[in-house]
């Protein structure tokens, strides 16, 4: 069966319309992230100063910091409430890309009459909506500031822009994905690999955070990407955050996992057969457990737990891009 020729050109305006208004957003939160004032809620509660002692710095910034950005705001004509409201209309922005980044995904699947992930580049697509969709419960629930979307934003673009080198017209499935499992099986990875990427972007600057913290302890000079850390939440909030995402996204992973082990013993007569995708697969679930058990087994472990997390976003990207380009086997159905 041949694509609707109109469908696929309407999903591929509501793409291209999403890149713009997420573009669009992430230049609104850079505006609120740099201008903008501290949210209260993410500021640690005052210590009292011992009379001869040191003042406590640990996670907040130097008082020559606030005076350096209202200085910021005089310089640039541009009001913390300016760049608040400059944060709204990045919010709005954000949920409107959202939306036509939906219209995009369902148009592709009525374009083809199938679920609209058969190949890489609808892959990254849905993988890159259930990651905006995960970042905007995040902010609705105020679990963090909505400025930090600034973040998630430019991931989501970047990874947007890879997809559109892969590029791959509407169509059919390939037989070996004709199959129910296709949306049961593959979706379960999106969701999982979108709240993965959330994961991803929180556990990055929480190590930002959390080396600024350490340089302004020792006094020592700050330098990019560093001095982002003046402007980012608590380190105990983004681990938190990163904590949860992971905790919500690994059930998914390994159900995703065990779902692609039966649909490969419908399909080739097998659990298990050392494939590319079957094992680096397994390698992102093993990295990922590792990191929920780091994070829970106290001061030491949760010391090196990020890194771990960034360690297993990294292997997802190549069971993405290194399997489905360079490794081949079974699983590659890239469709470039």
């Amino acid at each position: 069966m041949t694509a609707d020729a109109g469908l696929a050109a309407a999903s591929n305006a509501t793409f291209v319309a999403a890149i713009i208004l997420y573009a669009v957003a992430m230049f609104g939160y850079a505006v609120e992230y740099a201008f903008g004032r501290k949210n209260r809620l993410e500021q640690p509660a005052r210590q009292p100063v011992t009379v001869g002692g040191p003042p406590d710095v640990s996670e907040s910034p130097d008082e020559s910091d606030e005076n350096d950005h209202e200085q910021n705001n005089l310089n640039t004509n541009l009001t913390p409430a300016q760049a608040v409201l400059t944060g709204r209309v990045a919010t709005v922005a954000m949920v409107l890309g959202a939306l036509a980044h939906i219209a995009s995904v369902l148009l592709r699947g009525l374009a083809a009459n199938r679920w609209p992930w058969g190949n890489m580049f609808e892959f990254i697509v849905a993988v890159c909506l259930a990651g905006v969709i995960a970042w905007i419960v995040v902010v609705a629930r105020k679990l963090v500031a909505r400025r930090l979307g600034l973040f998630t934003m430019l991931t989501t673009v970047i990874m947007l822009g890879v997809a559109t080198r892969v590029y791959t017209e509407a169509g059919p499935l390939v037989p070996a994905l004709d199959s129910y499992w296709i949306a049961i099986h593959v979706l379960a990875a999106i969701v999982a690999f979108g709240i993965f990427m959330v994961g991803f972007v929180t556990a990055v600057l929480h190590l930002i955070k959390r080396r600024w913290v350490l340089l302004t302890e020792r006094k020592k000079r700050i330098s990019f990407p560093f001095t982002l850390g003046q402007r980012l939440p608590l380190a105990e909030t983004l681990e938190r955050i990163t904590w949860r995402l992971h905790v919500l996204a690994f059930p998914l992973w390994t159900f995703g996992v065990i779902a692609g082990a039966v649909w490969a013993r419908e399909s080739w007569g097998r659990y298990w057969g050392w494939d590319p995708k079957e094992v680096w697969s397994f390698v992102a679930w093993v990295v990922y457990a590792a990191y929920l058990h780091s994070r829970a087994t106290g001061a030491a472990g949760r010391r090196w737990a990020p890194w771990i997390a960034i360690v297993g976003w990294a292997v997802v990207l190549f069971n993405l891009f290194g399997v489905n380009l360079v490794l081949g086997g079974l699983h590659s159905y890239a469709g470039v």
